[in-house]
């Protein structure tokens, strides 16, 4: 009897049965698979009354090369540490990036929509719509940030302080988020305010000549 009385208890208490059980939690996998890419990694010193503290700067970028990148920038004292921090905050900055065409709308995007400026301290980054087939024509660390926000056709111009790796990969940084698409609630606004404006050209009448 005692047998019965504890099989009909179950595991989970008298009179629960199977009920009160926690379902197994299914294995997390990401959707999407972002590749990450230590930009630079600086060497930064503090004065302090005890002398000078060393530390190092992690500059990281993260994207999935089609549409979506992201800039982190972290400081610690070891170097492993900053290149984690950096790569969370990268993570947490991640923005989605809207491309366009150059001509005509033939095939998938491949550019930036338009002309596009963004600046950070001295330096001034400029994106310029190319013909598909260009390729990134532009130094080094731009043509990485864009190649992980995946376009592939894209005209460059700069100016400034461009050795100063962190400002030159900021100034990109915040161009490439320029190109997002507004948000929802601003898109509506704009449909219900916007009236199409049509001009007519007038003919000028023909002046005889004696």
């Amino acid at each position: 009897m005692a047998d019965d009385a504890g099989a009909a208890a179950g595991p989970s208490g008298p009179g629960m049965g199977n009920r009160g059980g926690k379902a197994e939690d299914k294995e997390w996998m990401p959707l999407t698979k972002l590749g990450r890419l230590v930009l630079k990694i600086m060497l930064v010193q503090k004065q302090t009354s005890a002398g000078q503290r060393t530390s190092f700067k992690a500059f990281v970028s993260i994207g999935d090369y089609n549409g979506h990148v992201g800039l982190g920038v972290k400081c610690s004292k070891e170097v492993a540490t900053a290149i984690r921090g950096a790569i969370i905050l990268a993570k947490l900055s991640t923005v989605p990036v809207r491309r366009g065409y150059w001509g005509n709308n033939i095939g998938k995007p491949h550019t930036v929509p338009c002309k596009v400026t963004g600046g950070c301290g001295s330096v001034l980054v400029r994106l310029i719509p190319a013909p598909r087939g260009t390729s990134i024509v532009s130094a080094p660390v731009p043509k990485k940030l864009l190649m992980m926000a995946g376009i592939d056709d894209c005209y460059t111009s700069a100016r400034g302080c461009t050795a100063t790796l962190g400002n030159f990969a900021k100034a990109n940084f915040d161009e490439t988020v320029f190109t997002k698409s507004p948000y929802q609630e601003f898109t509506d606004h704009l449909v219900k305010t916007h009236t199409r404006v049509s001009v007519q050209w007038a003919q000028a009448p023909a002046v005889a000549t004696t």
